[in-house]
């Protein structure tokens, strides 16, 4: 008992350390490849706008062509899924470039994950990826890495799991 409350304190304090410096969250975390992840399309009534801002780093390739997905959520199950948002014949992600996207997608709260896709022969290097949405944090996921070629690679942040099986 003594331990699962320990473990429930320690929880509480770290996320309301990082959730609570203002509208913004910056994970400093290292990406890691999930074996599986299956993103939900899910087509919603509640409509949210999101920006995401991808900047690609300056040691990446000079250019990619390769198909780049993305999905983002929170831990209460709602998901953002973009099957593709690369566009070759536009110069998007770039070496040292910043490219921002204006989307739609189901409602989230404060996202925890992020998960990034790429698919194909070039390779890219995201340096980050910052989400703005007027009813969550702003997040901003620190990749610095190259992304593997067909895994999905990112982060998960999310602490509500934790905390229910802490509590029982």
């Amino acid at each position: 008992m003594v331990k699962q409350i320990s473990l429930f304190w320690l929880i509480f304090v770290f996320s309301s350390i990082i959730f609570s410096h203002g509208r913004s969250l910056s994970l400093n975390l290292q990406p890691h490849a999930l074996k599986s992840f299956n993103p939900k399309n899910i087509q919603a009534a509640n409509s949210c706008p999101y920006t995401l801002v991808i900047k690609t780093s300056c040691s990446s390739t000079t250019y990619t062509r390769d198909k780049i997905s993305l999905a983002f959520g929170d831990s209460y199950g709602n998901e953002v899924y973009i099957k593709r948002l690369d566009d070759p014949s536009s110069g998007t992600f770039e070496r040292c470039s910043t490219d921002t996207f204006q989307i739609n997608g189901p409602c989230v709260y404060d996202i925890c994950y992020l998960y990034m896709l790429r698919t194909g022969y070039d390779g890219w290097k995201p340096e980050s990826v910052k989400i703005y949405a007027p009813y969550t944090k702003t997040v901003n996921f620190n990749y610095n890495k190259f992304l593997p070629n067909g895994v999905w690679f990112g982060f998960n942040v999310c602490v509500r799991a934790s905390l229910s099986t802490a509590i029982m």
